[in-house]
């Protein structure tokens, strides 16, 4: 107890949103210090990493054939144990103070249907990339706090968080999750819908960099007041020369309907387990929707058209998740906390 103690006081404890997209880290009482892209450069022929972060993310589609920009964690989970340890280690390097005495507890928050196996993989590479005690916590829960939903309440909350690789929907009562789904489609499937558009439509190839921008720009999932049209660039299929061409935000609008169609019906089907007390607390509520999908243009008109239930999104949704692993960091002292999952 007494080196917990000390360890509090000297170390800079941190909680981290170690998302397939993007890695936050939150640091006790400085709050969110880091917002770096979960992608790691790595020399092809030595194993030596050349860029993390937002560095390495320009480099994607760009680099010569000695070095690949990659992704450790496909679908909110390791894919890559070697390269996300050096990335953790590489990003707590960064934001941990040098006169610490002693290495930083770390809250994780990590998808709520992975294996135990995947878990003690994120503990893993966390312990060895410098954490001294690492803490699991399901990225609903993590979200809804970061949203500050009551979720201490016996009222019903509901939580929709729409991030890279994965979509968690969750039903919370009590401090507890009473109803939780996870599925694997949500940003990078949505981006990947729009490279395959493009390749079908218009026989044009473009990168992941590219669709990404687009979805970004002018992506919508629902009728906009004004629609918008952007110039994309890529390699022709047929002639294999670069190509210019101008789309509009109705084509994306039917290139991303397919993966936004299985999220709502995943929050359906969530709704359809809920206990019918929870879920009558949900008609005046309503739900949050939080994770960077939530940005994307007219989701949250689509979802109540199609639940019939208010949608709000989180004031700062890329935030959730990180802000909520802050909010456990500080109740680190209640060690009974079934939202905690320590490896001893």
């Amino acid at each position: 107890m007494l080196v917990d103690f000390l360890g509090g006081l000297f170390s800079s404890d941190m909680g981290m949103d170690l998302g397939t997209a993007n890695c936050l880290i939150y640091v006790k009482d400085k709050g969110v210090v880091l917002r770096e892209p979960s992608v790691v450069a790595v020399d092809r022929e030595t194993g030596e990493i050349r860029a993390v972060g937002s560095t390495a993310k320009q480099m994607l589609g760009r680099t010569p054939a000695n070095i690949i920009a990659v992704r450790p964690l496909r679908n909110g989970v390791i894919a890559d144990f070697e390269v996300t340890q050096e990335m953790i280690k590489y990003f707590i390097r960064r934001v941990h103070s040098r006169k610490s005495l002693l290495r930083p507890r770390l809250v994780i928050g990590i998808p709520s249907d992975i294996t135990g196996v995947e878990k003690r993989a994120v503990e893993d590479a966390a312990r060895q990339a410098g954490a001294r005690d690492v803490y699991l916590i399901e990225e609903p829960m993590a979200s809804a706090m970061g949203a500050d939903l009551p979720i201490t309440e016996p009222h019903a909350s509901m939580i929709v968080d729409i991030g890279g690789g994965t979509t968690e929907v969750a039903v919370i009562a009590l401090g507890g999750m009473v109803v939780t789904k996870s599925i694997d489609v949500a940003g990078d499937e949505l981006t990947d819908c729009i490279v395959q558009y493009f390749r079908k439509r218009y026989n044009l190839v473009v990168g992941e960099t590219t669709a990404e921008d687009v979805k970004i720009n002018i992506g919508s999932v629902y009728p906009l007041k004004e629609e918008k049209t952007m110039e994309v660039k890529g390699r022709d299929q047929t002639q294999g020369l670069p190509r210019t061409l101008t789309v509009t935000s109705e084509e994306i609008r039917q290139a991303l309907m397919e993966p936004v169609r299985l999220i709502i019906d995943v929050i359906k089907s969530t709704l359809e387990e809920t206990p019918p007390e929870l879920a009558a607390d949900l008609v005046d509520r309503g739900l949050v929707v939080a994770g960077g999908g939530s940005l994307l243009r007219g989701i949250t008109d689509l979802i109540y058209k199609e639940i019939d239930i208010p949608v709000h999104r989180a004031a700062d949704p890329l935030s959730c998740v990180v802000l909520g692993t802050g909010k456990f960091l500080e109740e680190l002292t209640s060690k009974g906390s079934t939202l905690l999952h320590k490896r001893k």
